[in-house]
Formats: C-alpha cells, structure tokens, sequence
C-alpha cells in the first residue's frame, strides 16, 4: 500500500506542479486579503511573463494562454491526491504503519542532532539504516502528511468560490481568497524543496536500490549481496597472467 500510495502521489503532485505553474503565469502577483489585482501593491511580484494581456509584467510579449487545460488538470490530479491521500491515511491507521514506522520514539529523538550532521554529510546510510526511517525521516514525513498535504488541500479548496459558497468559514479563517492564493503558493513552494532533498538524498543514499525496493518491495538479495561480495574479494588477474 505504501509503495502504490507513493506513485500515484509522485504523479499526482507532478501533475500538479506543471498545471499550478501554468496557472500562476495567469497572473504572476500575490496578495494578502480577500481581493487583489493590478491597481494593488503585491506581497510578491515574480517578475515573469504573463499569459494575460491585461497584467503588466514590463515584457513586451505575452505568453500563450494555457489556462484551460492547466486548471482542467490541475483539479483532476487534486482529486487523485486528496484519493490517494485518503487512502492512504485510512491505512495508516488502521495497519499501524504511522504507529510503528513514522512516530519517532525517545531513541529516535535522542539521535537528531546525529542525524543532522549525517545528513549535511552526505553520509551513506548503513545496511541496518537502510531499510528504515531515521529520525529526520520520521519528522519530515508527519510534517508533509499532516500538516503540508492538509493545508494545501484546505487553500486549494478556499480558492474556490463554489465551495466556499457552501462552507465560507473555509476562506474567514485563512484571510480572505488571496490570503488562500498566498498561502497555496508558499505551501507548495515547501512541498517542492521536500521533493528535492527526497530526491537528493535517493541518490546519496543508492539510487538502484532504493527504485527497487520501491517498485518492487524488495531490496538486494542475499544471495546477490554475497555473490558481489566474493567478487570484490577475489583479485583481478591481467591478460599475461
């Protein structure tokens, strides 16, 4: 469950960065409040060219306006992670898997300050580490599930006037619409940086080990740990020898 869970997330959240950052060019200014437009002093200005005609950036073009098929996307890979996240919350619970692999305990917490400096390292993880979560892992993994994941699923749905029509405290307590916009970005703009060290630290720690044991749920045989092994011990013998 955790490794179909973590594909279709991985699709889900790629969907939706490419189709979010097709939508932003619409209009590349963030504001605090409930309105915000062209007339008003943005919080963030990204200085990047707009698909609308109507938003002065200083370019001397306008982008092709991809806004259709973007926000057609980027609602059906929402469904498809606010799914999948559901899915896999359900599980978690009832399996025990955030119990037993996700809740740090007083050893693991004990151990931050060494995870930390392993970490800004680059250090491999060694074969009993490999297989489990170490204490930064743990950290990161509670903060995104429940935290990040559900309030960006809250922001995204505050966004929209339809369901705010039907629930408005969703957009009272966040501020107002573009306090939501703001406040989507920002979280989405965390999520991105978590993609990146997720990624990094794949390669640090054994790319071909770790895609397979996600793909596959199993990591390097035993017989196949040894075979190498005996390899590495026997040495190599040149053509006149």
């Amino acid at each position: 469950m955790v490794r179909i869970t973590h594909w279709l997330t991985t699709l889900a959240f790629l969907a939706l960065l490419l189709s979010g950052g097709e939508i932003v060019l619409s209009h590349p200014r963030f504001y605090w409040g409930e309105t915000g437009n062209v007339n008003m002093r943005p919080w963030l200005n990204l200085h990047l060219p707009s698909s609308r005609d109507t938003v002065p950036t200083g370019y001397g073009y306008v982008l092709p306006d991809q806004n259709g098929w973007s926000r057609y996307l980027h609602f059906q890979a929402a469904w498809l992670a606010v799914g999948t996240g559901l899915l896999y919350l359900i599980w978690g619970f009832f399996a025990g898997h955030f119990r037993r692999n996700l809740v740090p305990s007083r050893s693991h917490l004990k151990e931050i300050e060494v995870s930390i400096f392993q970490h800004l390292r680059f250090a491999r993880p060694s074969k009993e580490d490999a297989w489990s979560y170490n204490v930064l892992q743990r950290l990161s993994y509670l903060v995104v599930i429940f935290v990040l994941f559900p309030l960006m699923i809250w922001t995204g749905l505050a966004m929209s006037y339809g369901f705010v029509s039907a629930f408005p405290l969703s957009v009272r307590l966040l501020g107002g619409h573009q306090t939501a916009r703001s406040l989507h970005f920002l979280v989405t703009i965390l999520l991105a940086l978590f993609l990146i060290v997720h990624v990094v630290m794949i390669f640090v720690a054994g790319l071909r080990a770790r895609m397979r044991a996600m793909i596959t749920g199993h990591g390097e045989t035993a017989s196949n740990s040894a075979r190498r092994t005996a390899e590495a011990a026997v040495p190599t013998c040149s053509a006149e020898e």
